[in-house]
């Protein structure tokens, strides 16, 4: 079964990035920015800040205002099997473990409960990569 993340950024626009670190040298600030700069509605989920990147700062998942769609994660994997969990609970659509994060048991989960799961790609690499296939720099952009 292969993934169609051109179909799954361009129908989810609101992404909410565990893990999101206020450090700009870090690649969950820059990914985050790019996707801003894109038009997703970006919302930072780190209990230790109030706010980055300008945006109101969640402590987790439950807290921040629904609808909740992307779930992107940049945590230990240890930490995915309740981000997972939490993310069910809230309702999102969408689990997208950055590149580097595997978690099979927490993906099963997921897709048991109905959510999309990314797992080991780069949610910034894949937007780039469906932008340069279409020739377009629009947010819009279509398969």
């Amino acid at each position: 079964m292969s993934t169609d993340f051109a179909a799954i950024l361009q129908q989810f626009r609101r992404v909410a990035i565990v893990g999101l670190s206020p450090n700009p040298g870090r690649p969950s600030h820059s990914v985050a920015a790019y996707l801003a700069r894109h038009g997703y509605e970006i919302t930072p989920v780190n209990p230790k800040e109030s706010q980055i990147l300008g945006r109101t700062c969640y402590p987790s998942l439950r807290e921040v205002p629904p609808p909740l769609e992307i779930v992107d994660i940049f945590r230990d994997p240890a930490a995915i099997p309740a981000i997972v969990a939490e993310a069910i609970e809230c309702g999102a659509k969408v689990i997208w473990m950055q590149l580097g994060l595997i978690h099979p048991a927490a993906a099963i989960e997921a897709r048991d409960a109905g959510l999309e799961v990314v797992m080991d790609r780069c949610i910034r690499t894949e937007h780039a990569r469906g932008l340069a296939r279409h020739g377009s720099k629009e947010v819009n952009w279509t398969p």
